[in-house]
C-alpha cells in the first residue's frame, strides 16, 4: 500500500465551518493583515447571529429575562449608608472601602494597609467598627452603615469624639484620624464610661505613624466625659 493512501485529505473529513466562508476566502488569497482581521470579525458577526437566532421568540412570546448564573451574586445594591438609602452597582469581589470611596464618594474613609491592618479604613456596621477594607460590600448590603461623614448633627454640630480630637489635638497628619474617630465613637456606643486601659485595648486596632497615641486616647476619654 502506498503513502498516497494512508493519507487522509480534508476531502475525506471535511472540517465544520462557521463563518460563512468569510475565513477561508481569506485564506485562499495572499491577504493582508487588515483583511484578516476583517475575515475574523465577519466570522464572530455570523456565529453571534446564529446565537441570537437559536434563543429569538416565537411571534407573539414575550422574551425571557436572562436565568443568573449559578452562585452568582445581584449587583444592584441599596445599602443604608449614613442613614440614607443609597443605589450602587457593586462587582461580587468588591470591598466595602473601594464601594464607599469610589462609587458614593464618601473618601472620608481611609485606605492605608488595604489588608486589614492598620485601622484607616474603619467603619461601624450596626454600630460596631469593622476594617471595611476587608469587607465585602455584599456582606454589609443588610446593615447600617456609618461612616466619618454621618456622624455630625443635621445642624452641622460636631460628634462629641470628633470635638474632643480637636481640643486634645489628636491629629497630627490626619490620614488615620477618621478611622481613629470610629473606633472611638463604636467603643462609646458600647461601654460609654471606659477606663483608660479598655479604651486603650479598644483603639489598638488603628496604627498612627506619627506616635500620636497618647493624644488620641486622650481625646477618647475627653469625649467619654461629655457625654
Amino acid at each position: 500500500m502506498s503513502d498516497k493512501n494512508l493519507v487522509t485529505g480534508p476531502e475525506s473529513f471535511p472540517e465544520p465551518r462557521f463563518d460563512d466562508g468569510a475565513l477561508t476566502q481569506v485564506a485562499s488569497t495572499k491577504a493582508s493583515r487588515r483583511q484578516f482581521i476583517k475575515g475574523v470579525i465577519a466570522s464572530g458577526a455570523v456565529a453571534s447571529s446564529a446565537a441570537v437566532f437559536l434563543t429569538a421568540c416565537e411571534p407573539g412570546e414575550q422574551a425571557a429575562a436572562p436565568a443568573a448564573a449559578a452562585g452568582g451574586v445581584e449587583r444592584l445594591l441599596t445599602l443604608n449608608v449614613n442613614g440614607q438609602m443609597r443605589r450602587v452597582d457593586v462587582l461580587p469581589n468588591e470591598t466595602l472601602a473601594m464601594t464607599l470611596r469610589y462609587k458614593l464618594n464618601l473618601t472620608g474613609t481611609k485606605l492605608g494597609c488595604d489588608r486589614g491592618e492598620c485601622g484607616a479604613c474603619t467603619v461601624m456596621l450596626d454600630d460596631i467598627a469593622h476594617y471595611s477594607c476587608s469587607t465585602l460590600t455584599h456582606a454589609a448590603k443588610n446593615m447600617a452603615i456609618t461612616t466619618v461623614e454621618g456622624l455630625e448633627s443635621e445642624s452641622g454640630e460636631l460628634h462629641p469624639v470628633q470635638q474632643a480630637m480637636i481640643d486634645e489635638l489628636g491629629p497630627q497628619c490626619g490620614f488615620c484620624t477618621p478611622g481613629q474617630i470610629m473606633s472611638a465613637v463604636a467603643l462609646l456606643r458600647a461601654n460609654p464610661n471606659p477606663t483608660r486601659d479598655e479604651a486603650r485595648l479598644a483603639m489598638s486596632g488603628n496604627l498612627c505613624r506619627c506616635g500620636a497615641y497618647d493624644n488620641y486616647l486622650n481625646s477618647v476619654m475627653r469625649a467619654a466625659e461629655m457625654a
